[in-house]
């Protein structure tokens, strides 16, 4: 007779999977995600769709891989936006989802630019006009306010989060600083205090096996 196997703890059962990055993932899916993300979203807003998309709708990332490649995307340069459709073309196609994502990602945008573009030459001084621009920046600050705390509130739990963060936006919003030289002072200064120290390793070795 066979013995019968040990029963699995609770919290083990109870556990969330670990995440795995999406496999064969269609380029013409790929392509269409980041195409409608393109044409729906508009100014700083484009973070929310991002978010909904990738995270929410498809489950391409979680929330932790998804603040890791906006991290990643606003520390290099370029928009946002680009940046983070070739991060998660890459990590689901390799180049060519990188390459697909991209192009889905810029072609409505690059559009619509040029079309409105010319359309504002004509009607610069009207006021409606303008008055839509308005309302459409307020709206874009309010989407990347809201997705802000959403997938920033891991961030606000720790003093030295919020210490970085606060300094972060003194030196960019009211001493001016280029954002050049605040990533070139603040960023070194993150990861050294953020660095792996010895005994991390075996601490969470610890906790893992404790929870077992």
């Amino acid at each position: 007779m066979n013995p019968s196997p040990p029963p699995v703890p609770a919290a083990a059962a109870e556990a969330p999977a670990a995440y795995a990055v999406p496999r064969g993932v269609p380029l013409w899916d790929i392509f269409v995600t980041f195409l409608f993300i393109g044409a729906i979203s508009f100014g700083g807003g484009v973070v929310a769709y991002l978010r909904a998309s990738l995270v929410l709708k498809k489950g391409w990332l979680d929330e932790e891989h998804f603040l890791s490649a906006l991290e990643i995307s606003q520390a290099l340069p370029g928009l946002n936006a680009t940046n983070m459709s070739i991060i998660v073309g890459d990590r689901l196609r390799g180049v060519a989802g990188a390459i697909i994502a991209f192009a889905g990602m810029t072609l409505p945008g690059g559009s619509m630019v040029l079309a409105l573009g010319v359309a504002y030459a004509a009607n610069a001084h009207n006021p409606y006009v303008n008055a839509a621009l308005v309302g459409v920046g307020a709206a874009a600050v309010g989407m990347l306010s809201a997705v802000t705390l959403q997938i920033g509130h891991k961030q606000l739990n720790q003093v030295l989060n919020v210490a970085i963060i606060a300094a972060t936006v003194l030196m960019v919003s009211f001493l001016h600083i280029s954002l050049i030289w605040v990533l070139l002072t603040v960023g070194p200064v993150a990861v050294f205090l953020f660095r792996p120290r010895k005994g991390d390793g075996e601490a969470a070795a610890g906790k893992s096996g404790e929870a077992s």
